[in-house]
């Protein structure tokens, strides 16, 4: 009866050792890192031995639909064969400068050229209150760092793209004896603005307009 014990003790040892190595060498294995395509080549250089934090990717906000800037902007595409975004997006950075310049300057004509009456008509009513002041604008756009479409939209046959500046801008107000009374050519403010142009699909004439401007 002893004698049988200690032979099953024995096989009941030599079966937990088995085990053991091999629940050991699969967990060992199981916490390396998984190679990827990516790594291979990282590998092969002076940095290999930097670890490579790998994090989730997380999943679209729109479940995979086509965000709507990007519809809108297709929209606009297709209807207008012509359209190409990035010609777009330099012509609304030129049309910011001058608009801004000729709104500065008191330049109604240019401004009659690019925007539409309702924002014209604002223009014009801030130049005629100023002009009453006695006062006038010394400001520089000293650099515009961002572009961006803020949105996109066909609405029949118009196309509309809203449009996000960030810019930098020193900003001086002078009385009628040129007195500095606001501002200072020495710091320069950050702008954020978001206008928005419009243009018929149909129209032989290429220029877009702008007709609406808000604060970004």
């Amino acid at each position: 009866m002893i004698y049988e014990i200690v032979i099953l003790a024995m096989i009941a040892a030599f079966l937990g050792m088995r085990l053991y190595s091999v629940l050991g060498r699969r967990a060992e294995h199981e916490e390396e890192p998984i190679p990827t395509r990516f790594d291979k080549g990282k590998q092969d250089t002076e940095t290999a031995a930097i670890p490579i934090r790998r994090q989730a990717i997380p999943a679209p906000r729109t479940g995979g639909a086509v965000p709507a800037v990007d519809r809108g902007v297709q929209e606009i595409a297709a209807a207008d064969r012509s359209f190409d975004l990035i010609a777009f997006l330099e012509g609304a950075k030129g049309a910011y400068a001058m608009i801004l310049e000729a709104f500065w300057k008191g330049d109604r004509e240019t401004l009659r050229e690019l925007c539409d009456d309702d924002v014209y008509a604002g223009f014009d009513a801030a130049i005629a209150a100023r002009e009453e002041a006695g006062e006038t604008l010394d400001n520089r756009l000293i650099r515009i760092e961002d572009t961006t479409v803020h949105s996109a939209h066909l609405e029949g046959r118009r196309a509309r793209i809203a449009v996000r500046f960030v810019a930098d801008i020193a900003a001086v107000t002078r009385d009628r004896d040129g007195n500095v009374v606001a501002g200072s050519l020495d710091d320069a403010i950050e702008s954020r603005d978001v206008w928005t142009f419009s243009r018929n699909v149909d129209s032989s004439d290429p220029n877009w307009l702008l007709d609406e401007t808000d604060e970004g």
